[in-house]
């Protein structure tokens, strides 16, 4: 055994480190702007080091040519921008459920830094896309994730054209999906906030010198709150069970169940 690595090896390398280095970009939990580009560098080095004697038979020999190589390296870029993408685009719906709550709630106003978005959010949505984040480590779905890189190689395999239509597709399914979740994890509070308003409508149509805003404002929040938090649990479930589905997209190739 050579004690150096020789050309086609480091090649093979830095074509998976390619696609691996552009998911962990934008995967959540991973490719926040809090976590360290050394630790994103680091880890998304000893994946590829990991994949490399599993995916080293389906990745192109090394070009005589500097421009396909730099084709390649492209090409594998583009390929993990578009799979991390798609797993932060479902990110989303958390987001929806928690500015949905926020209005229902009168607590749109409570603005806080949000570290998975660019600009600042409601504190209800902020806690729900960290909760989230949380949810997808202690659930073991990050698992999901490796298993999807290696899936990746056989759904979208190197020799194989890019399947940009399919992207475009998938993307705009999955974007509409995480809106419509969004809707349906704060349905518990949206039927709430219905039945109040319209009881306090009603007090005050019958009561018009009763001060029923005063009275009806601190008691929105509480009981808003409180529906919320007991639908929470629910709330957790079916959001992971749903971005599972979405990463056992690309997991499935591990097993063969898809082809490229």
């Amino acid at each position: 055994m050579e004690p150096y690595a020789t050309a086609d090896q480091v090649w093979a390398g830095g074509l998976i480190l390619a696609r691996v280095g552009a998911i962990l970009m934008l995967i959540p939990g991973i490719g926040e702007a809090y976590v360290p580009p050394r630790v994103r560098l680091s880890l998304a080095l000893v994946i590829s080091l990991a994949l490399w004697p599993i995916v080293n038979g389906s990745l192109p020999p090394l070009p005589a040519e500097m421009s396909g190589m730099i084709g390649w390296i492209l090409r594998e870029v583009i390929v993990g921008l578009m799979i991390g993408l798609l797993l932060r685009m479902f990110m989303t719906a958390l987001a929806t459920a928690g500015e949905i709550v926020s209005l229902q709630t009168t607590l749109s106003f409570a603005q806080t830094a949000n570290p998975l978005q660019a600009s600042p959010g409601s504190t209800i949505a902020t806690f729900l896309t960290l909760l989230g984040v949380t949810l997808l480590f202690a659930t073991n779905t990050h698992h999901l994730f490796i298993a999807g890189v290696v899936g990746s190689y056989r759904l979208i395999a190197p020799a194989n054209p890019l399947m940009m239509s399919d992207f475009t597709s998938l993307a705009v399914r999955t974007l509409g999906d995480s809106f419509l979740i969004g809707v349906q994890l704060a349905a518990p509070v949206l039927v709430f906030a219905l039945i109040f308003n319209l009881a306090t409508g009603l007090v005050g149509r019958v009561m018009p010198q009763f001060q029923v805003f005063f009275a009806s404002a601190p008691l929105s929040i509480l009981l808003g709150l409180s529906v919320f938090a007991l639908s929470l649990g629910v709330l957790g479930t079916v959001f992971i069970d749903r971005y599972r589905r979405l990463a056992e997209v690309f997991a499935q190739g591990v097993g063969g169940g898809a082809g490229g």
